[in-house]
């Protein structure tokens, strides 16, 4: 059953796996992150797993937006915040996360170890920031 909210988008899901989906972006965005690397690591699977996901991002956006929740930092944001700024801490920053965020501006991504951190676990943060937020937020 979905959510009422969606927290990925198709479109968004087919850009990135044009624009990054050879190192395996769509699959981060999707939280897939072990897939991921492995894109990363071969470069989609030299090619043929990259032409495979062109079929396969309509069912990775429906389980990202069954398994994923929303709220007030949205997902596809802070995930095209890190994909054209996240050297310089940008999708922290959105987030709230201000202390990371300077430390990311500083230290260009903890010298880019800290961005493969965040691309493996963005989705896991920004569910958890809009968590808090909720349960902070007055009712």
């Amino acid at each position: 059953m979905p959510h009422a909210q969606e927290t990925h988008n198709t479109i968004i899901g087919y850009i990135m796996w044009l624009l990054g989906g050879i190192v395996g972006y769509h699959r981060f965005y999707y939280g897939k992150p072990v897939s991921g690397v492995i894109w990363l690591l071969t470069l989609g699977l030299a090619g043929i797993g990259w032409l495979i996901d062109l079929f396969l991002v309509p069912g990775m956006n429906r389980e990202a937006n069954a398994k994923y929740t929303g709220g007030e930092v949205d997902y596809t944001a802070a995930w095209i915040l890190m994909l054209f700024l996240g050297f310089f801490g940008a999708h922290r920053f959105y987030m709230g996360k201000i202390g990371t965020g300077i430390l990311w501006l500083l230290t260009l991504g903890l010298f880019g170890l800290g961005l493969i951190y965040d691309l493996c676990t963005l989705n896991t943060q920004v569910q958890e920031t809009n968590n808090t937020r909720a349960s902070t937020a007055p009712a």
